[in-house]
């Protein structure tokens, strides 16, 4: 078991809502089988053992945010496109409790914005975070970044910079400088987190 290996409980990684729930473990295998990739080389790409990738993909384990974009890098697809709605609308409007909700390792959960799309420009979630969890490490892809922190104290490291930030506070960045952050309070910190292109 390799250092990302490590799994906070065996759950299944789904998306979340009342009429809905969608598998990324499934949609991950289905990309594998469909590049006609074994499961060793994109765990190896994914820099995680065999074994979790087999867990991840029946849905007994979850990512972190770092694992899976990894493996959508190596599949050739994105985040956005593992977790999309079968909804095609130019205006979209989600009551509260009703956006889908991605559930990943370390008790952080993506909540979605904007439905995605191959035609949007724009990701955005609600990054849900508890006291001491993490997004599981740094991740750099193209594009630029935008967010607000809503509630709760984070760190954010951008490159070789550290950043303690709080409620009202805001940041920017092109997402090509490596990104990762925590929660180093002891409540659960809500970020709004906007992205373009949808490449994440």
């Amino acid at each position: 078991m390799t250092k990302n290996d490590s799994v906070d409980g065996l759950a299944p990684c789904a998306m979340e809502r009342d009429d809905v729930v969608l598998n990324i473990g499934a949609r991950l295998k289905r990309a594998r089988l469909a590049g006609r990739m074994r499961l060793r080389d994109v765990a190896e790409a994914a820099g995680c053992s065999e074994s979790m990738l087999s867990k991840i993909e029946r849905d007994k384990a979850r990512p972190s945010l770092r694992t899976l974009h990894r493996l959508a890098t190596c599949l050739g697809t994105s985040i956005a496109q593992l977790t999309a709605v079968p909804e095609e609308q130019e205006v979209v409007v989600q009551r509260v409790g009703t956006r889908p909700v991605t559930v990943l390792r370390n008790s952080t959960r993506l909540e979605q914005l904007i439905p995605p799309s191959d035609k949007r420009m724009l990701e955005g979630n609600i990054h849900v975070v508890d006291p001491g969890a993490s997004n599981g490490g740094a991740i750099q892809h193209a594009g630029e970044e935008v967010g607000y922190i809503l509630s709760g104290q984070i760190e954010l490291i951008l490159g070789e910079i550290v950043y303690q930030l709080g409620p009202g506070d805001s940041f920017f960045f092109p997402s090509e400088v490596p990104h990762s952050y925590r929660n180093i309070g002891t409540e659960t910190a809500r970020i709004l987190w906007i992205n373009t292109p949808v490449t994440f």
